[in-house]
């Protein structure tokens, strides 16, 4: 039986961890482990996690390495990396399982955007669109990926911005990725925080340019991450 562990990122997350963390409570319930990386939060976010995680661990601030972290602590087969403000679709459990049965190694979830802008839904469907034709994941489309192809690539390799797209790439050498249907909803905060079509034009900018060979660290300030370094 395959055992799923899920790796949850997470910063100063206090508002949502707890219901975050609620929602995968039938996963747990069903063998999964929930593992909770805090890059250093500075309110109430590791408190709030314990009781919905089976694990909380900390680990230098960054998304890549805190995924990192979490996945050589987990000890499920199949790894799934899901956002803090990122919701599974029911039955993912079993949607993963019968996607790597047929002999892929990695895939991940169609996207909807939750917000009020008409936009976002447009914008979901091109992530979803663009992922099918590049095979190419976001980690808010909830990637999930065989324990072995993860070690087999070296992991997240530590990147400040575009460590998806990065890894991404690397899986892709391994096996294409498969495509579910099934979509996670994740928050339109960014969006609607910085303007949707100046978040859009924004992403599709770095993303030209880390195509490019731009540094992923002057990326990272640019779209307002400031790196462990800086």
């Amino acid at each position: 039986m395959t055992r799923l562990s899920i790796i949850v990122p997470v910063l100063d997350e206090a508002d949502g961890i707890a219901a975050h963390l609620a929602a995968l409570a039938p996963l747990r319930r069903d063998a999964a482990e929930v593992i909770v990386v805090d890059g250093g939060s500075a309110d109430e976010t590791v408190a709030r996690a314990q009781p919905g995680a089976d694990r909380v661990l900390s680990a230098p601030r960054g998304r890549a390495t805190q995924m990192n972290v979490g996945a050589a602590a987990a000890t499920g087969d199949v790894l799934l990396f899901l956002h803090a403000d990122t919701v599974l679709p029911p039955g993912a459990g079993a949607a993963i399982a019968d996607a790597l049965a047929g002999g892929r190694l990695w895939g991940r979830f169609d996207l909807r955007i939750d917000g009020a802008s008409p936009l976002l839904p447009l914008i979901a469907a091109l992530i979803n669109l663009r992922s099918r034709l590049t095979g190419i994941a976001t980690g808010d489309q909830a990637t999930f990926v065989a324990r072995d192809a993860f070690v087999a690539v070296g992991g997240f390799p530590d990147l400040p911005l575009m460590e998806d797209i990065a890894l991404s790439r690397a899986l892709k050498r391994l096996s294409h990725p498969v495509c579910l249907r099934e979509r996670v909803v994740t928050s339109g905060r960014r969006w609607e925080t910085k303007g949707v079509l100046r978040t859009v034009v924004t992403m599709w900018r770095l993303r030209l340019a880390y195509y490019l060979g731009a540094d992923p660290r002057s990326l990272a300030r640019a779209y307002g991450y400031r790196p462990r370094d800086a």
